[in-house]
Formats: C-alpha cells, sequence, structure tokens
C-alpha cells in the first residue's frame, strides 16, 4: 500500500488501485458494474466512504515526505488523524453488502498502509543512524563551542574540531536510504546544517590568523569596529547553536536582524581617507555576510530537488564521467590479461580528474560525495598503472638490500591483487570478496614481518607499502558499500 501511494504523490486518491474522480466511482467499468456502483455511489455509507478516502489522500504527501521521529509532533499529528479516520471507517455499517464491504476494507487498507509507512520510516534503521550521528556532531560543537561561551570561556576552534565535523559528514553520507524520500530529507536536512556549521568554524579559524582588532587609537571608528567584532563572535556562536539545535530561545529571524543592524551601524561609520579602516571594516562585514547566509536553512530540505538527485546535472555529469572510467578500467584490465601494458591512458585519465574538479556540487554534500567516489576510481587506475610501470622498469641489482627486495615483491603481489578488486563488481557477502580481502590482509602481514634492518630506504618503501595496500583495502570496501545518492 505504502508503494501506492509513493506512486501517487500530492493527494490522487485511489480506490483499489483505480483513480477516483472528485470522490465519484471508479471510471471505465463494466457498463453494468458501473449502473451497480452508481446506485451505490449514493448509499450514505458509500459517501462516507468516499469522504474518508478522500481526507486519507490529503494526508499523503505529508506524510511521504515527513522526515522526523516518533516523538515529533507531526508525526504525532499525521498519527493521530490517520488512527481517527481508521475509527471512521470501522464504524460504517455495510448492511452485509459486498460493495460495501469491499469499499470499506479498501478504505481502511489505504489509511493502515500510510500508518505502516509512517512508523517504518520514523523507527528505520537508517533514520536512527542520522539522529545517532547529528546527537554525535550536537555533543562535540556543544563541548567545544556552544558551552565554552555559555560561561564566558574561549571555544575550542582548531583543526581537530574541523577534522572532526568532517569524518562526521562523510559517515552522514554513507547513511543509506534505500531510496526512501523521507530517508533521503532527513540525511540531507541533517548534512545540511552540519555543512554549515563546519563553514562557520572553517570561517572562524581563517580569521584568527588576521591581524585584528586594529588599535582603537588608529582612528575614532576603530573602537566601534571592535565593539561589532564582539558582537560578531557571539553571534556566531549563537548561528552554530541554532543550527545544530542547541538553542531554545533564539531563532533564525531573531539573528538575523542582530546581524542585519550590525550591517547598518558599520555602513554609517565614517571611515573615509583610511584605507586600513575602510578594509578592516569590509572584512567585518564579509564576515557577517557569511553569518548571514547560514540562517536560510529553515526551510532547507523543503525542496526535492535538494536530496533527490536522480536527474541533478552534476549527478549525470559524475555519472557520465564514470561511465568514461568505466569503459577505460575494462580496457586496461584487457589488454593487462594478454601481457600488454602499452595502453596507458594516464592523460585520459588525468583529464577526468580536472573534469570532476570542475563539476558544480553547490554545496551539496551527497554530489560533493559522489565527485568524491569518482575521483578516488579514476586515481585508482592511475596507481594501477603507476605500479604496473614500475614493476616491469624494475631492475634489481646484486647489491640490493633483501628487505628491500622483500618490499617489491609484495608489491607485486598487491599489483595482481589490485587488478582482481578494479574488475571486482560483487558485493560484501560474495566468496570472491572475502578471498580478496584475506588475501590483501595477507599481503598487510607480509610487510609488517619485513625487517629494514637499518636500511632507510627500505623502510620508505615499506611504509609506502603499507599504505599502499590499505588504499586498495579502502576501494574494495568503497566499492562494496552499496552507496547511494
Amino acid at each position: 500500500m505504502a508503494v501506492r501511494w509513493l506512486c501517487s504523490l500530492f493527494g490522487k486518491p485511489f480506490d483499489g488501485g483505480k483513480r477516483m474522480d472528485h470522490g465519484g466511482p471508479p471510471q471505465h467499468q463494466h457498463p453494468m458494474e458501473q449502473q451497480q456502483q452508481s446506485y451505490n455511489a449514493q448509499h450514505p455509507a458509500m459517501m462516507r466512504l468516499y469522504e474518508v478516502q478522500k481526507q486519507v489522500a490529503s494526508l499523503g504527501p505529508q506524510v511521504c515526505t515527513f522526515s522526523g521521529l516518533q516523538h515529533d509532533r507531526d508525526y504525532k499529528r499525521l498519527e493521530r488523524e490517520l488512527t481517527r479516520l481508521l475509527l471512521d471507517v470501522d464504524q460504517v455499517d455495510t448492511e452485509g453488502k459486498p460493495e460495501l464491504q469491499g469499499a470499506r476494507k479498501r478504505a481502511a487498507q489505504e489509511a493502515e498502509g500510510l500508518l505502516r509507512y509512517l512508523e517504518e520510516n520514523a523507527k528505520h534503521p537508517s533514520r536512527v543512524a542520522i539522529e545517532e550521528l547529528s546527537n554525535e556532531a550536537r555533543q562535540l560543537v556543544d563541548d567545544r563551542v556552544v558551552a565554552p561561551q555559555r560561561v564566558g570561556g574561549v571555544a575550542e576552534i582548531n583543526d581537530e574540531l574541523v577534522d572532526a565535523l568532517q569524518q562526521l559528514v562523510l559517515r552522514l553520507t554513507q547513511v543509506k536510504t534505500e531510496g526512501r524520500v523521507p530517508l533521503r530529507k532527513a540525511r540531507y536536512r541533517a548534512l545540511t546544517r552540519l555543512c554549515a556549521v563546519q563553514d562557520v568554524v572553517e570561517g572562524r579559524t581563517q580569521q584568527q590568523t588576521l591581524s585584528l582588532p586594529l588599535s582603537g587609537e588608529t582612528h575614532e571608528a576603530v573602537s566601534r569596529i571592535n565593539q561589532v567584532m564582539v558582537k560578531v563572535s557571539v553571534a556566531r556562536s549563537q548561528l552554530v547553536a541554532l543550527l545544530m539545535g542547541l538553542s531554545g530561545r533564539d531563532s533564525c529571524a531573531h539573528l538575523s536582524r542582530i546581524l542585519t543592524e550590525m550591517q547598518v551601524e558599520l555602513d554609517a561609520l565614517d571611515v573615509s581617507g583610511n584605507a586600513a579602516i575602510r578594509n578592516y571594516r569590509k572584512q567585518v562585514v564579509e564576515e557577517i555576510n557569511g553569518l548571514l547566509k547560514h540562517l536560510d536553512l529553515e526551510g532547507e530540505g523543503d525542496d526535492t530537488r535538494r536530496y533527490e538527485l536522480g536527474h541533478n546535472n552534476s549527478i549525470r555529469e559524475i555519472e557520465n564521467i564514470r561511465a568514461h572510467v568505466s569503459h577505460l578500467r575494462e580496457g586496461i584490465l584487457r589488454h593487462c590479461a594478454m601481457g600488454d601494458l602499452s595502453f596507458r591512458p594516464k592523460a585520459e585519465l588525468q583529464s577526468l580528474l580536472t573534469h570532476l574538479d570542475q563539476v558544480d556540487t553547490a554545496k551539496n554534500p551527497c554530489i560533493r560525495e559522489a565527485r568524491r567516489r569518482a575521483v578516488v576510481e579514476v586515481q585508482a587506475i592511475v596507481t594501477f598503472l603507476d605500479l604496473r610501470e614500475a614493476l616491469v622498469c624494475r631492475q634489481p641489482g646484486h647489491t640490493e638490500h633483501p628487505s628491500h627486495r622483500a618490499v617489491w615483491q609484495v608489491l607485486g603481489n598487491l599489483s595482481d591483487l589490485q587488478a582482481q578488486v578494479l574488475g571486482f563488481d560483487g558485493k560484501r557477502i560474495d566468496k570472491s570478496y572475502m578471498i580478496l580481502e584475506e588475501n590483501l590482509t595477507k599481503q598487510l602481514l607480509s610487510l609488517d614481518a619485513v625487517d629494514p634492518q637499518g636500511d632507510e630506504t627500505a623502510k620508505v618503501a615499506r611504509k609506502q607499502a603499507v599504505k599502499f595496500a590499505q588504499n586498495i583495502l579502502n576501494y574494495l570496501d568503497m566499492k562494496t558499500d552499496e552507496w547511494e545518492y
């Protein structure tokens, strides 16, 4: 039933899969059946069931795009209204007539299907995972940014915090949604807020490198700009708290008014004749503008084009590049299997990397992740070609250190395994995946057993080989994690 509602989004009433026209009987039926239903349509019970179906249909789009949890106000409202409609259906007296019984059954199924879909999405493991990651992000931001300034301290904004936020963004992009609109919407809304916080934090780390504020003795306007800078610092923390749901009192509209008032105050200052102070004011205004652009997230996620990316132009561009990469990869592996190493389209692969770098992500985290994965695919082929070429050109001498020779032997094994990984097109439950993973792990153990015996060249070579093996394992994981837009 839920699938039918997804296919009939935006409130088209249904009766057993047949479209109803303004609450009337199904169309295109046998004349005798149409005559019978036309008669029954005038029956008070049938009229009541049609009315219930129309009310259920009006709730369909809301249910199909609801992205919250069971404790949310909208969830409880939708659940309450659908339950009420089910009770209304149950109270319809069919008088034992098959036509009325069938109509009542269909009306009940429509309401029950929506109730199930509503509950399934709110309790779905992926929805729970999104909420857990959001809570983790809230705790991180509260501990490092919001809480310290709440008690008059200084926020801990540094590269470590930026990296931690980036890891959370990456983990959110990898949450599977199974194509469900509510889960896609929930993931996108969580990502946009976290990316906005990341942008604010990164902007602050850049500001810390500036030689601001200026001395108040330079110009009478400087002290007022400095006062605004203090207000901006407070507003920054308020914005972060708002984005992460850590502020129960402030609203985006209230903070927007405060920031706009700061802009008006700065615009009214007379800084003519002093380029340094004009530049100082300009930097403060730009920082305010940077905060203001993140205050339009109230309705973010309501536009399905932002998270339904199947027809997104950037995604299409990335997919076209991936198709080209796949074609090149097949050709490379085919030539390598025949022992022919002459096919080396590295220039073409580099041009594809340049093309990917120019794809417009519109700051959409899901598009950024799609581009990142495509880049990894290209880089995996490039490193494969580079290692193959190095193995062919290698001319070990009699004086080569034994540990260095051992590392090269492992690299030869890794090259063969990488060819298998590049050509792998299965799932993690496949036996071939488990064999590949086991063999790659064995090569890591072999590298761990290599003793450089004080030889610096061997030590560096072993370290690079370990990183190379780990990259192959990571690539294998990426190919099989069933990621989706």
